[in-house]
């Protein structure tokens, strides 16, 4: 069985409808999919519809985008209950400052000449969606500032950037205890992708842990060998599962759809500390 936990739509910064990454994932030969669009459930309809005449199984999910000392940090929420009220009203904060520091990183682009408009913005992303960096990319490209999403990151968007403005987001540790709280399954995304930018030290895992961290995503294309030799051992010692991802966006970046994946035991064990009621959606 194949097992990919960790994709994007255009709910948030991927470029496929969630329908068609469902469609994708059956392509590429997947038994399982998750999707996990930042910090909104908006995609999940369209996906749950999807799955089953697809012939693949869903795993509803979000990723919550946190922040540890000015640190960023990403954690996997699956199958959170999405009406939970205070895990709700977080994103719901989260998206908002996102719609702000949008505002903010093109009024400093503009007052250096780079023709980017907000209007430009949303009009790479569609009325639900939670807006980012890589749609102000997408803007970029189609007017010929940049040639691709990487490269607009690479030269004006990345963190080191003078035209970087960070967001409102909730500590790792805060964000465990939401996603426990709703009924979810957390998992650290990433946790050790230094190409990215700073990452977290192990006691922050420590520490998230003992909020209830369920897992870390080890196999993932942004972590070296060592880096996953490490998580491996990390996560026997804090008794965590082990997860491997895709991080899929469709175009926006070169991950592709099963190219790391994740145990099917581990899957039994995510749908098992669940307690939400929200279901794994099977054909």
């Amino acid at each position: 069985m194949r097992i990919d936990l960790h994709t994007h739509s255009t709910a948030s910064d991927g470029t496929q409808p969630p329908q068609d990454v469902v469609a994708e994932a059956s392509r590429a030969g997947l038994d399982v999919v998750a999707l996990t669009d930042h910090d909104t459930y908006a995609g999940w309809p369209a996906a749950v519809a999807a799955a089953p005449e697809l012939g693949v199984t869903l795993v509803p999910g979000v990723e919550i985008s946190c922040s540890h000392k000015g640190i960023s940090v990403h954690l996997l929420g699956y199958l959170p209950d999405p009406d939970h009220a205070a895990l709700r009203a977080e994103l719901d904060k989260a998206r908002d400052s996102r719609v702000t520091r949008i505002e903010r990183m093109v009024e400093r682009m503009a007052a250096d000449g780079i023709p980017v408009t907000v209007e430009a913005v949303r009009a790479q992303a569609g009325a639900d969606t939670t807006l980012g960096r890589p749609h102000i990319a997408d803007a970029l490209v189609a007017v010929g500032v940049v040639p691709t999403r990487d490269a607009a990151f690479a030269d004006i968007l990345g963190n080191g950037s003078r035209y970087y403005v960070s967001h409102y987001a909730p500590s790792p540790v805060r964000a465990v205890e939401l996603v426990r709280a709703a009924g979810g399954v957390p998992v650290m995304a990433h946790p050790f992708a230094a190409a990215r930018g700073w990452t977290v030290d192990d006691d922050v895992i420590a520490d998230m842990a003992r909020a209830g961290l369920a897992g870390l995503e080890v196999d993932h294309r942004d972590h070296t060998e060592e880096q996953r030799a490490h998580g491996r051992e990390l996560a026997d010692e804090l008794g965590l599962l082990v997860t491997g991802s895709s991080d899929y966006h469709g175009t926006g970046k070169l991950n592709r759809l099963g190219e790391n994946t994740t145990d099917p035991a581990v899957l039994q064990e995510i749908e098992r500390q669940a307690t939400s009621g929200v279901e794994v959606v099977r054909p």
